[in-house]
């Protein structure tokens, strides 16, 4: 296959096909996450003013990491450090940035929202805005591609020389494969085995995995398909990605105790005291 085009003109203003996927993939996930809020009885009109925050700090944190990883070159060549129509975004250090400040914009707009819902509501909407943002981002822009290889499916990207991996199709595909097993987890998660719909338990566990799971994609996926050996950037991509899964895992056990125990309370004999605080919010659970 021929390089992706990379750029057009309109007039004298280059627009870059790249911008415009990840510009894409942000509305996908403001809209995706305002409509998960709403199907769960809360507001999302502070939603837009909430994302605006995000994407202005994801930006700076993921041009700021970037540059971090990759010191050598900015210092010989201070003039691109803005140059980010030139790629260049790292996405933990988007992450970085972008979740405190959504934790905080959150808290402040809707504060009747508990943190650890909020994420977990937010996580599937992540994911899949994810996946759309491989195929419409890093597919599109100047060397998006893995490591050289000969195999079929192998692709051609400017600023590449022979065929390479088409990583960013590939996690596309891992992306999608989480965000089917999050919202599977959500589901479940939300019916007693009988079927019947079940509300107040703990919140934690789709978030805990959707950090479990993305934290080893992320890890192989530089280690096998990206990574550079000895490339500072490389290896901080595989450390924060095995950080963020065994901080998935240390989560998923906190939030399995908080179920055992809330199970005691209310898995009761229908009329029950206890089996009516099943319908409540766990914070009123701890509060009664």
């Amino acid at each position: 296959m021929k390089p992706i085009p990379v750029a057009f003109h309109i007039g004298p203003l280059e627009v870059h096909t790249y911008g415009i996927g990840l510009a894409i993939a942000f509305w996908f996930a403001y809209a995706y996450f305002g409509r998960r809020l709403r199907a769960r009885g809360y507001a999302s009109d502070w939603v837009g003013g909430m994302f605006l925050w995000v994407i202005v700090a994801a930006v700076v944190g993921a041009r700021a990491l970037h540059i971090l990883s990759n010191l050598s070159y900015y210092e010989a060549n201070p003039g691109d450090v803005f140059a980010i129509w030139h790629g260049g975004l790292s996405s933990f250090g988007g992450i970085l940035f972008a979740v405190p400040t959504g934790i905080w914009q959150t808290h402040r707009r809707c504060p009747d929202l508990s943190m650890t819902e909020a994420l977990d509501i937010v996580a599937p909407a992540l994911m899949a805005a994810w996946a759309v943002g491989r195929l419409l981002g890093p597919q599109l822009m100047e060397a998006g591609g893995g490591h050289p290889t000969h195999q079929w499916f192998g692709m051609y990207y400017a600023g590449q020389s022979g065929r390479r991996l088409p990583v960013p199709i590939f996690q596309a595909i891992e992306d999608s494969g989480i965000y089917a097993v999050l919202v599977a987890l959500e589901r479940r998660l939300r019916r007693w085995p009988d079927g019947s719909p079940r509300t107040g338990y703990p919140p934690g566990a789709v978030l805990a995995v959707g950090m479990l799971l993305w934290g080893i994609e992320r890890f192989l996926d530089e280690h096998l398909w990206l990574g550079e050996e000895g490339h500072l950037g490389s290896l901080l991509v595989q450390i924060a990605g095995i950080a963020l899964a065994v901080g998935g895992l240390a989560l998923l056990v906190v939030v399995r105790r908080r179920w055992s125990a809330w199970r005691a309370e209310a898995v009761e004999p229908p009329g029950s005291p206890t089996a009516d605080r099943e319908a409540l919010r766990p914070d009123e659970v701890r509060s009664s």
